[in-house]
């Protein structure tokens, strides 16, 4: 198959009109048009339903386009693996992480990076969908369990657990609770159990829910119970790694906690010689050395 049709039928199937396409191609519609007729002749099948309103893939048209999706991005990855064997801090490094980390630890943090490499451009990507690394959805990932994904370099960076807390302001309201079942008197703060979520913090607050607690809040991330919790609303299901930096936080309940999750670094195997991954690599074990010994200090006191 011609390469250069390829190119065109995928944005044109990606834009589904032949007028966005050309746009985007910067040709005009007829030469669009012609080269997507020379490619369903040369296949001998229909590959658009033509329609008032636009294109609309055929049954042959959608596996192609599912064909010419995978071949987009493995060139991305090959352009991306070419750059950076031929860069040096120049580029942008693409990082993705939770809502909650994100937010709550990293972003905190990285002005002491910028402040060393103050041209680093990097692009942080909060969500809890698992990008593809290998196919260079992100270049470094930050994830709450250990990476099950292929041909990648993972470094295990902490351990947490999922934890109560609440306001001094809430408890001088509402009381110390002292048992699990005297849950049932105050509000409960925690992740929606619809929501993607490390799995040991999802056990904790069902086995609490068990409580017959009258009242909740649900948020969709931690820095959204991060919130419910330091403007006094309740107490909330939170990793402990938080106490660092909001040490108002007060534990509630110390017998009740998560199993521990941990936390890893992983990018490809492709760049292992990347000189910006390994900046923002050697960076965040150097903070997460930091995390761990003001924290053993502290729980010395």
């Amino acid at each position: 198959m011609d390469w250069d049709k390829l190119r065109i039928f995928h944005a044109v199937a990606d834009a589904g009109s032949l007028t966005h396409a050309g746009d985007v191609l910067h040709l005009s519609q007829s030469a669009v048009s012609r080269q997507i007729r020379a490619l369903e002749e040369s296949l001998n099948t229909t590959l658009f339903h033509r329609h008032a309103r636009g294109l609309i893939l055929t049954e042959q048209g959608e596996l192609l386009f599912d064909a010419t999706v995978a071949m987009s991005k493995r060139l991305d990855a090959a352009e991306a693996r070419i750059r950076d064997s031929e860069e040096e801090m120049i580029g942008e490094l693409r990082v993705t992480t939770t809502t909650g980390f994100g937010t709550l630890w990293l972003a905190p943090r990285l002005p002491k990076l910028y402040e060393k490499y103050p041209d680093l451009k990097i692009d942080l990507m909060l969500e809890e969908r698992v990008l593809d690394l290998p196919m260079r959805e992100a270049d470094v990932a930050i994830r709450m369990k250990e990476p099950s994904q292929a041909d990648l370099i993972r470094k295990r960076l902490m351990t947490l657990r999922m934890r109560l807390y609440a306001s001094r302001a809430y408890l001088d309201e509402r009381g110390v609770p002292e048992s699990a079942s005297d849950l049932h008197n105050h509000r409960l703060i925690s992740q929606n159990p619809k929501a993607p979520q490390v799995a040991a913090g999802a056990l904790m607050v069902q086995e609490l829910m068990q409580h017959d607690i009258a009242s909740t809040l649900t948020v969709n991330n931690y820095f959204g119970v991060l919130q419910g919790v330091i403007n006094n609303l309740g107490i909330g299901a939170l990793p402990d790694y938080l106490t660092e930096d909001f040490p108002d936080l007060i534990r509630v309940l110390p017998e009740i906690e998560s199993s521990e999750v941990p936390a890893f670094l992983a990018y490809p195997e492709e760049l292992r010689h990347s000189k910006r991954v390994a900046v923002f690599r050697d960076f965040v074990t150097e903070e997460i050395f930091e995390h761990r010994r003001r924290r053993k200090e502290a729980s010395k006191m």
